[in-house]
């Protein structure tokens, strides 16, 4: 099964999870290439300089600083999404424009994949992508869908008291977050758990989910679990305010 990968060159949280993803496929799951967008960690592409001023105006001095140090530590120690894929001699396609553009679609076509799949990519896949794939495309979302749609839900599970947290595996469609779940996975939540931790932590069951629901679809037999828009909740970037709330429940960045 030809499977090609979309993601970000995220310098945080990737390396680890998609080293272990590639070293643990089947032997059926033939990696034919990665497509790296332009890195952006809590899923909104915008300008680094944009970025730094509102991870320092939101979330403060202390964590902007833990994050800038983590930052060029993994890029010194070449431990970004990119090397990952490097490493373990996977092609990088590289596209010349968006991943939307009718270039762009034109050469994933070429690649002919049987199945795509999203890790942590920062474009949303629009209808001339999603159709490319024989077996559609999946995506892996830190949250229990349909709860928790849109950005950061790790973030947004932990400041407003959740008792569990989760991943789910689905098919993408033109909407955020609405296709119908092929997996689910559950991550109970306790006073110690922080933010990096648990971002850590559904980072590495997801990539079991993907390898699972890579299982699932090659033997073709499988029963989807409905993300239904009536108990459906999105949430998008936190602001300053919701920042303070998560503090003041004790919650901690890392």
């Amino acid at each position: 099964m030809r499977i090609l990968i979309i993601t970000q060159n995220d310098p945080f949280y990737l390396y680890e999870p998609i080293n272990y993803f590639l070293n643990n496929l089947p032997t059926y799951a033939d990696i034919i290439g990665a497509i790296i967008l332009k890195p952006s960690p809590y899923g909104k592409k915008e300008s680094y300089f944009k970025k730094a001023y509102k991870l320092l105006n939101i979330f403060g001095l202390k964590l902007s600083i833990y994050l800038g140090i983590k930052f060029f530590i993994n890029k010194i120690k070449k431990k970004t999404a990119y090397h990952a894929f490097k490493r373990n001699g996977i092609e990088i396609i590289k596209l010349k424009n968006r991943l939307n553009s009718p270039e762009s679609i034109n050469l994933i076509k070429k690649c002919a994949p049987d199945l795509i799949i999203s890790i942590s990519a920062n474009e949303i896949f629009k209808k001339d992508l999603i159709k490319i794939p024989s077996k559609g495309c999946i995506n892996l979302h830190s949250a229990l869908l349909p709860k928790y749609r849109g950005l950061m839900p790790t973030f947004w599970a932990l400041k407003n008291g959740e008792k569990e947290a989760g991943i789910s595996v689905f098919f993408i469609d033109e909407g955020i977050d609405s296709g119908p779940i092929l997996i689910q996975k559950k991550v109970i939540l306790d006073e110690k758990t922080t933010l990096e931790s648990l971002i850590k932590k559904t980072k590495r069951i997801g990539m079991d989910a993907l390898i699972e629901a890579i299982q699932i679809i090659y033997k073709g037999n499988y029963n989807l679990i409905p993300n239904d828009e009536r108990d459906m909740t999105y949430y998008s970037f936190p602001k300053k305010q919701d920042v303070i709330e998560f503090k003041k429940l004790g919650r901690r960045f890392y």
